[in-house]
Protein backbone atom coordinates (compact mmCIF):
# COMPACT_ATOMS: atom_id res chain seq x y z
CA UNK A 1 0.00 0.00 0.00
CA UNK A 2 1.32 3.50 -0.87
CA UNK A 3 2.28 6.00 1.84
CA UNK A 4 -0.60 8.24 0.72
CA UNK A 5 -3.13 5.42 1.05
CA UNK A 6 -1.83 4.50 4.51
CA UNK A 7 -2.23 8.13 5.60
CA UNK A 8 -5.82 8.14 4.32
CA UNK A 9 -6.49 4.91 6.19
CA UNK A 10 -5.07 6.40 9.41
CA UNK A 11 -7.14 9.57 8.96
CA UNK A 12 -10.28 7.46 8.50
CA UNK A 13 -9.37 5.46 11.61
CA UNK A 14 -8.96 8.65 13.69
CA UNK A 15 -12.09 10.20 12.20
CA UNK A 16 -14.21 7.75 14.18
CA UNK A 17 -13.20 9.75 17.27
CA UNK A 18 -13.80 13.25 15.88
CA UNK A 19 -17.02 13.74 17.86
CA UNK A 20 -15.17 12.97 21.09
CA UNK A 21 -12.37 15.35 20.04
CA UNK A 22 -14.93 18.11 19.48
CA UNK A 23 -16.54 17.41 22.85
CA UNK A 24 -13.20 17.30 24.70
CA UNK A 25 -11.32 20.18 23.09
CA UNK A 26 -13.94 22.63 21.79
CA UNK A 27 -16.68 24.52 23.64
CA UNK A 28 -20.33 24.87 22.50
CA UNK A 29 -21.22 28.25 21.00
CA UNK A 30 -23.71 29.11 23.73
CA UNK A 31 -21.16 28.44 26.50
CA UNK A 32 -17.96 29.98 25.14
CA UNK A 33 -16.97 33.64 25.60
CA UNK A 34 -17.70 36.15 22.85
CA UNK A 35 -15.81 39.38 21.97
CA UNK A 36 -18.59 41.63 23.30
CA UNK A 37 -18.07 40.14 26.78
CA UNK A 38 -14.82 42.13 27.08
CA UNK A 39 -15.56 45.34 25.17
CA UNK A 40 -17.49 48.51 26.03
CA UNK A 41 -21.21 47.82 25.72
CA UNK A 42 -22.41 49.79 22.69
CA UNK A 43 -26.03 49.46 23.89
CA UNK A 44 -25.27 50.82 27.34
CA UNK A 45 -25.58 54.40 28.56
CA UNK A 46 -21.94 54.42 29.70
CA UNK A 47 -20.51 53.35 26.34
CA UNK A 48 -18.62 56.58 25.64
CA UNK A 49 -17.22 56.73 29.18
CA UNK A 50 -16.02 53.13 28.86
CA UNK A 51 -14.37 53.89 25.52
CA UNK A 52 -12.71 56.99 26.98
CA UNK A 53 -11.33 54.91 29.86
CA UNK A 54 -10.05 52.26 27.43
CA UNK A 55 -8.27 54.94 25.38
CA UNK A 56 -6.70 56.59 28.45
CA UNK A 57 -5.24 53.33 29.74
CA UNK A 58 -3.99 52.42 26.23
CA UNK A 59 -1.77 55.53 26.19
CA UNK A 60 0.64 53.85 28.62
CA UNK A 61 1.59 50.98 26.31
CA UNK A 62 4.97 51.18 24.43
CA UNK A 63 5.66 51.18 20.68
CA UNK A 64 6.92 47.58 20.27
CA UNK A 65 3.89 46.40 22.25
CA UNK A 66 1.52 47.98 19.71
CA UNK A 67 3.46 46.56 16.76
CA UNK A 68 3.30 43.09 18.30
CA UNK A 69 -0.40 43.36 19.14
CA UNK A 70 -1.17 44.56 15.60
CA UNK A 71 0.87 41.71 14.10
CA UNK A 72 -0.91 39.18 16.31
CA UNK A 73 -4.28 40.64 15.28
CA UNK A 74 -3.46 40.51 11.57
CA UNK A 75 -2.29 36.91 11.98
CA UNK A 76 -5.61 36.00 13.61
CA UNK A 77 -7.60 37.83 10.93
CA UNK A 78 -5.98 35.84 8.11
CA UNK A 79 -8.06 32.86 9.31
CA UNK A 80 -9.70 32.25 5.89
CA UNK A 81 -6.27 31.17 4.61
CA UNK A 82 -5.79 28.63 7.40
CA UNK A 83 -9.26 27.12 7.07
CA UNK A 84 -9.00 26.74 3.29
CA UNK A 85 -5.53 25.17 3.66
CA UNK A 86 -6.69 22.58 6.19
CA UNK A 87 -9.75 21.72 4.12
CA UNK A 88 -7.34 20.54 1.38
CA UNK A 89 -5.47 18.12 3.67
CA UNK A 90 -5.65 14.44 2.66
CA UNK A 91 -8.47 12.73 4.54
CA UNK A 92 -10.57 15.90 4.89
CA UNK A 93 -13.76 16.02 2.80
CA UNK A 94 -16.11 19.00 3.02
CA UNK A 95 -18.33 18.01 0.09
CA UNK A 96 -19.63 14.45 0.20
CA UNK A 97 -22.72 14.04 2.45
CA UNK A 98 -22.20 17.51 3.88
CA UNK A 99 -18.59 16.81 4.79
CA UNK A 100 -16.83 14.19 6.88
CA UNK A 101 -15.82 14.34 10.55
CA UNK A 102 -12.54 16.13 9.84
CA UNK A 103 -14.29 18.97 7.98
CA UNK A 104 -16.67 19.27 10.94
CA UNK A 105 -13.64 19.61 13.26
CA UNK A 106 -12.03 22.28 11.04
CA UNK A 107 -15.24 24.33 10.77
CA UNK A 108 -15.79 24.31 14.54
CA UNK A 109 -12.12 25.05 15.26
CA UNK A 110 -12.38 27.94 12.78
CA UNK A 111 -15.51 29.21 14.54
CA UNK A 112 -13.59 29.43 17.83
CA UNK A 113 -10.52 31.02 16.25
CA UNK A 114 -12.63 33.62 14.43
CA UNK A 115 -13.50 35.28 17.75
CA UNK A 116 -9.84 36.16 18.37
CA UNK A 117 -9.42 38.50 15.41
CA UNK A 118 -12.87 39.99 16.04
CA UNK A 119 -11.99 40.90 19.62
CA UNK A 120 -8.50 42.28 18.96
CA UNK A 121 -9.61 44.25 15.88
CA UNK A 122 -12.37 45.98 17.84
CA UNK A 123 -9.97 46.76 20.68
CA UNK A 124 -7.44 48.30 18.28
CA UNK A 125 -10.16 50.38 16.63
CA UNK A 126 -11.42 51.73 19.95
CA UNK A 127 -7.92 52.38 21.34
CA UNK A 128 -7.20 55.21 18.89
CA UNK A 129 -3.49 54.29 18.97
CA UNK A 130 -3.12 52.70 15.54
CA UNK A 131 -3.79 53.40 11.86
CA UNK A 132 -6.69 51.04 11.17
CA UNK A 133 -6.68 51.58 7.40
CA UNK A 134 -3.04 50.49 7.16
CA UNK A 135 -3.80 47.47 9.33
CA UNK A 136 -6.78 46.56 7.16
CA UNK A 137 -4.68 46.81 4.00
CA UNK A 138 -1.99 44.57 5.50
CA UNK A 139 -4.65 42.03 6.51
CA UNK A 140 -6.11 42.01 3.01
CA UNK A 141 -2.64 41.60 1.50
CA UNK A 142 -1.90 38.69 3.83
CA UNK A 143 -5.12 36.90 2.85
CA UNK A 144 -4.48 37.65 -0.84
CA UNK A 145 -0.90 36.34 -0.61
CA UNK A 146 -1.88 33.12 1.19
CA UNK A 147 0.88 31.12 2.83
CA UNK A 148 3.11 28.11 2.28
CA UNK A 149 3.96 26.28 5.50
CA UNK A 150 5.84 23.44 3.80
CA UNK A 151 3.38 20.70 4.70
CA UNK A 152 1.66 20.17 1.38
CA UNK A 153 -1.56 18.20 1.90
CA UNK A 154 0.11 15.65 4.19
CA UNK A 155 -2.01 15.30 7.38
CA UNK A 156 0.97 14.15 9.47
CA UNK A 157 3.02 17.25 8.62
CA UNK A 158 0.00 19.53 9.02
CA UNK A 159 -0.73 18.19 12.49
CA UNK A 160 2.91 18.72 13.51
CA UNK A 161 2.59 22.29 12.25
CA UNK A 162 -0.67 23.02 14.05
CA UNK A 163 0.60 21.40 17.28
CA UNK A 164 3.63 23.70 17.20
CA UNK A 165 1.84 26.81 15.99
CA UNK A 166 -1.03 26.68 18.48
CA UNK A 167 1.51 26.49 21.32
CA UNK A 168 3.53 29.36 19.82
CA UNK A 169 0.37 31.46 19.58
CA UNK A 170 -0.44 30.63 23.20
CA UNK A 171 3.00 31.88 24.24
CA UNK A 172 2.59 35.10 22.25
CA UNK A 173 -0.91 36.00 23.51
CA UNK A 174 -0.03 35.04 27.08
CA UNK A 175 3.05 37.28 27.07
CA UNK A 176 1.06 40.17 25.60
CA UNK A 177 -1.44 39.63 28.42
CA UNK A 178 1.34 39.82 31.02
CA UNK A 179 2.82 43.01 29.53
CA UNK A 180 -0.60 44.69 29.29
CA UNK A 181 -1.17 43.92 32.99
CA UNK A 182 2.26 45.33 33.87
CA UNK A 183 1.28 48.63 32.22
CA UNK A 184 -2.08 48.71 34.00
CA UNK A 185 -4.35 47.61 31.15
CA UNK A 186 -6.17 44.84 33.00
CA UNK A 187 -9.01 44.56 30.47
CA UNK A 188 -6.68 44.02 27.51
CA UNK A 189 -4.71 41.60 29.68
CA UNK A 190 -7.90 39.58 30.29
CA UNK A 191 -8.76 39.57 26.56
CA UNK A 192 -5.36 38.18 25.59
CA UNK A 193 -5.40 35.66 28.41
CA UNK A 194 -8.75 34.29 27.21
CA UNK A 195 -7.43 34.01 23.65
CA UNK A 196 -4.31 32.26 24.96
CA UNK A 197 -6.56 29.77 26.77
CA UNK A 198 -8.26 28.86 23.49
CA UNK A 199 -4.89 28.39 21.79
CA UNK A 200 -3.72 26.01 24.53
CA UNK A 201 -6.87 23.88 24.18
CA UNK A 202 -6.34 23.73 20.43
CA UNK A 203 -2.69 22.78 20.94
CA UNK A 204 -3.77 19.89 23.17
CA UNK A 205 -6.14 18.72 20.43
CA UNK A 206 -3.69 18.75 17.54
CA UNK A 207 -0.90 17.22 19.63
CA UNK A 208 -3.31 14.44 20.64
CA UNK A 209 -3.94 13.72 16.94
CA UNK A 210 -0.18 13.27 16.51
CA UNK A 211 0.00 11.02 19.61
CA UNK A 212 -2.70 8.79 18.09
CA UNK A 213 -0.85 8.63 14.75
CA UNK A 214 2.39 7.62 16.51
CA UNK A 215 0.48 4.66 17.97
CA UNK A 216 -0.54 3.27 14.56
CA UNK A 217 2.08 4.55 12.08
CA UNK A 218 5.17 5.42 14.16
CA UNK A 219 7.87 5.45 11.49
CA UNK A 220 6.04 7.69 9.03
CA UNK A 221 4.93 10.02 11.82
CA UNK A 222 8.56 10.26 13.03
CA UNK A 223 9.76 11.09 9.53
CA UNK A 224 7.07 13.77 9.18
CA UNK A 225 8.09 15.32 12.51
CA UNK A 226 11.74 15.34 11.50
CA UNK A 227 10.88 16.87 8.12
CA UNK A 228 8.99 19.76 9.72
CA UNK A 229 11.70 20.45 12.31
CA UNK A 230 14.48 20.25 9.71
CA UNK A 231 12.86 22.78 7.41
CA UNK A 232 11.80 24.90 10.44
CA UNK A 233 8.28 26.02 11.34
CA UNK A 234 7.36 29.22 9.54
CA UNK A 235 4.87 31.56 11.17
CA UNK A 236 1.40 31.90 9.57
CA UNK A 237 2.12 35.59 8.83
CA UNK A 238 5.47 34.99 7.12
CA UNK A 239 4.19 36.83 4.02
CA UNK A 240 3.41 39.94 6.10
CA UNK A 241 3.78 43.28 4.28
CA UNK A 242 2.77 46.89 4.67
CA UNK A 243 0.78 48.74 2.01
CA UNK A 244 2.75 49.38 -1.17
CA UNK A 245 5.53 46.99 -0.16
CA UNK A 246 6.70 43.60 -1.44
CA UNK A 247 5.43 40.30 -0.09
CA UNK A 248 7.03 39.22 3.22
CA UNK A 249 8.93 42.52 3.61
CA UNK A 250 7.47 43.35 7.06
CA UNK A 251 7.77 39.98 8.78
CA UNK A 252 11.36 40.24 9.98
CA UNK A 253 10.80 43.70 11.50
CA UNK A 254 7.62 42.47 13.19
CA UNK A 255 9.55 39.47 14.59
CA UNK A 256 12.26 41.83 15.87
CA UNK A 257 9.64 43.87 17.73
CA UNK A 258 8.20 40.70 19.29
CA UNK A 259 11.67 39.53 20.36
CA UNK A 260 12.73 42.97 21.64
CA UNK A 261 9.73 43.20 23.98
CA UNK A 262 9.95 39.50 24.92
CA UNK A 263 6.64 38.33 23.47
CA UNK A 264 8.02 35.55 21.24
CA UNK A 265 11.73 34.79 21.00
CA UNK A 266 14.11 32.33 19.34
CA UNK A 267 14.43 30.64 22.73
CA UNK A 268 10.65 30.13 22.81
CA UNK A 269 10.93 28.31 19.46
CA UNK A 270 13.49 25.90 20.94
CA UNK A 271 11.42 25.36 24.10
CA UNK A 272 8.30 24.52 22.07
CA UNK A 273 10.28 22.00 20.04
CA UNK A 274 11.51 20.36 23.25
CA UNK A 275 7.98 20.31 24.70
CA UNK A 276 6.70 18.44 21.64
CA UNK A 277 9.57 15.94 21.83
CA UNK A 278 8.71 15.34 25.48
CA UNK A 279 4.93 15.25 24.93
CA UNK A 280 5.17 12.65 22.18
CA UNK A 281 7.84 10.72 24.14
CA UNK A 282 10.04 10.54 21.06
CA UNK A 283 12.75 8.71 23.00
CA UNK A 284 10.33 5.85 23.83
CA UNK A 285 8.69 5.20 20.42
CA UNK A 286 9.22 1.59 19.32
CA UNK A 287 8.94 -0.44 16.09
CA UNK A 288 10.73 2.15 13.97
CA UNK A 289 12.39 1.55 10.61
CA UNK A 290 16.11 2.30 10.28
CA UNK A 291 15.28 5.58 8.54
CA UNK A 292 12.88 6.57 11.31
CA UNK A 293 15.49 5.68 13.96
CA UNK A 294 17.89 8.12 12.30
CA UNK A 295 15.09 10.74 12.28
CA UNK A 296 14.58 10.16 16.01
CA UNK A 297 18.32 10.65 16.67
CA UNK A 298 18.23 13.91 14.70
CA UNK A 299 15.20 15.17 16.66
CA UNK A 300 16.66 14.32 20.07
CA UNK A 301 19.82 16.35 19.37
CA UNK A 302 18.11 19.25 17.61
CA UNK A 303 16.98 21.45 20.56
CA UNK A 304 20.53 21.72 21.95
CA UNK A 305 21.86 22.64 18.51
CA UNK A 306 19.12 25.21 17.97
CA UNK A 307 19.68 26.69 21.45
CA UNK A 308 23.32 27.43 20.59
CA UNK A 309 22.23 29.15 17.37
CA UNK A 310 19.56 31.20 19.17
CA UNK A 311 22.16 32.50 21.63
CA UNK A 312 24.02 34.16 18.74
CA UNK A 313 20.99 36.02 17.38
CA UNK A 314 21.31 39.79 17.71
CA UNK A 315 18.12 41.88 17.65
CA UNK A 316 18.46 45.51 16.46
CA UNK A 317 18.10 47.97 19.33
CA UNK A 318 16.22 50.42 17.10
CA UNK A 319 12.93 49.18 15.73
CA UNK A 320 11.33 49.67 12.32
CA UNK A 321 8.63 52.36 12.21
CA UNK A 322 5.48 50.76 10.85
CA UNK A 323 2.66 52.45 8.98
CA UNK A 324 0.29 50.60 11.34
CA UNK A 325 1.58 52.44 14.40
CA UNK A 326 2.70 56.03 13.94
CA UNK A 327 4.87 57.33 16.83
CA UNK A 328 3.01 60.66 16.72
CA UNK A 329 -0.16 58.84 17.83
CA UNK A 330 1.65 57.54 20.92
Amino acid sequence: MSIKNIRLEVMQFLEKNVDSFVEQYLIPVEKIWQPSDFLPNSEGENFFEEVKELREIAKELPYDFWVTLVGDTITEEALPTYESWLMDVEGVDQVENGGNGWSKWIRQWTGEENRHGDLLNKYLYLSGRVNMREIEMTTQHLINDGFDIGTGTDPYKNFVYTSFQELATYVSHNRVSQIAKKFGDNKLSKMCKMIAGDEMRHHHAYSEFVTRIFQVDPSEMMLAFQYMMKQKIVMPAHFLRESGQKISSAFEQFSDSAQRIGVYTANDYVEIMQKLINKWEIDKITNLTDEAEKARDYLMKLPARMAKISERIVIPAEGHIFKWVEPARL
